[in-house]
């Protein structure tokens, strides 16, 4: 009788655990959107660095596709160096760009060729102007895109390669186009990415879903261009800490040890 409980007693939070796990499931699955998978990068291993030849291929994927309607100007010029270019290149794609600065002597502002130290402009100067030239639609700014959504680069890579037709049933406004990663489904920004649309230079075939890696890839790098040497930084303290840490086991056990072996007798007068 009292194992019966004893069971009982056991099944019932195992049976609480499941239904509530399935309860998030279908929680998520009828969401307004899809989850995104987990497409298993290569660079979030513990001891694991960035793909720099995907960040190459993807900052040429921005420059020819994205930036004409969205921004990185969280990053410079020269935080390119070393990452997709050599600092010649650099230089030269920093003084392609026409920046506004001054004022000059006589208060006015007036435009120079870009320098390394420059952050990279966006395609517009304000706001009002992204939303009059994109139907209303503000294209947000994607330094920090990656970390701004749930599923990160998993997101960014989902959406990118997610458009399809519309469901039947599903009235999508004008404008609008479907895409399931997307929450509501409907998104103002129109598929961007085709077979073939970009030549990389390093003779990467060209396929949507490269493209949609590699610029994913670029845009986990801008939101953290640290990231590998934050990587170093922790295994070189984790290093030094272990060491330190057998240094004074060893010194404790050395120092000390005179005093824990000892014997202390009393002798009676």
């Amino acid at each position: 009788m009292n194992s019966r409980i004893l069971l009982n007693k056991a099944i019932l939070p195992s049976s609480l655990i499941v239904s509530s796990v399935l309860t998030l499931k279908s929680i998520e699955c009828s969401d307004d959107h899809i989850p995104s998978l987990d497409y298993k990068w290569p660079h979030h291993g513990a001891l694991a660095s960035f793909d720099y030849a995907s960040i190459r291929r993807g900052f040429q994927v921005y420059k020819q596709v994205c930036a004409s309607c969205h921004s990185i100007e969280g990053i410079s010029f020269r935080n390119l160096v070393g990452v997709t270019h050599d600092e010649i290149s650099a230089r030269k794609l920093a003084e392609s760009y026409e920046i506004t600065d001054g004022p000059n002597d006589t208060g006015d502002m007036f435009t120079r060729p870009g320098k390394l130290s420059d952050h990279i402009p966006g395609p517009y100067r304000n706001e009002e102007e992204a939303r009059a030239a994109n139907n209303g639609a503000y294209p947000p700014e994607l330094t920090l895109m990656v970390k701004s959504r749930h599923y990160g680069i998993d997101y960014i890579f989902a959406l990118l390669t997610g458009y399809v037709d519309a469901p039947a049933g599903k009235a999508m406004l004008p404008g609008l186009h479907y895409n399931p990663y997307f929450p509501g489904g409907a998104i103002a920004m129109a598929k961007q990415l085709e077979d073939g649309q970009v030549e990389y230079e390093d003779g990467t075939v060209a396929t949507v879903s490269q493209m949609a890696k590699d610029v994913s890839m670029f845009l986990a790098w801008t939101a953290e261009p640290e990231h590998d040497e934050r990587k170093k930084s922790g295994i070189q303290w984790i290093t030094g800490l272990t060491i330190a840490l057998l240094i004074t086991g060893f010194y404790k056990r050395f120092r000390w040890s005179i005093y824990k072996t000892r014997k202390i007798t009393y002798v009676e007068k």
